[in-house]
């Protein structure tokens, strides 16, 4: 199935490619987000005349998240969880948990934003998150997990 894309794809292609992917790829994902039309004459004429407003958007995208990125370039976010003795958590620290410790301490990241390509936090410690705001911009947060008293 071909597409044009309407923005960059991760692994893709950039905004105007026309790139052949798996037609599951493109119905369940590239369609209903709005990333891609199918490739035919009809699309391809209605992305030159939107070409100019979309190379727009995609540079408004781009000045933001680099602005967001370099606010939480180096922010530390403390996690506190319940834990064992001997440092192991009663359950785990993931993405959802440092996206609400993060806004509680007034910084702005969703939960879908958050890299933890090692899997969730399982021990006290501190541990580097990354967060992924553009395909191209990402910022290294550093996530403290303490011991919360019960």
């Amino acid at each position: 199935m071909e597409m044009i894309l309407l923005e960059k794809v991760k692994n893709l292609g950039d905004l105007g490619d026309v790139v052949k992917v798996k037609s599951g790829y493109g119905r369940n994902f590239l369609l209903p987000t709005g990333k891609a039309l199918t490739a035919t004459e009809a699309n391809k004429k209605v992305f030159e005349t939107r070409k100019a407003a979309l190379l727009k958007k995609a540079q408004d995208s781009l000045v933001g998240a680099k602005a967001r990125a370099e606010k939480l370039a180096g922010a530390v976010v403390k996690v506190k969880a319940l834990a064992a003795d001997e440092g192991k958590l009663y359950g785990s620290v993931g993405p959802a948990e440092i996206a609400r410790a993060a806004e509680a301490q007034g910084l702005d990241v969703k939960k879908s934003e958050l890299d933890m390509p090692e899997g969730a936090i399982r021990m006290i410690g501190t541990y580097t998150v990354v967060a992924r705001f553009h395909t191209e911009i990402e910022a290294a947060i550093t996530v403290v997990v303490e011991e919360e008293k019960a």
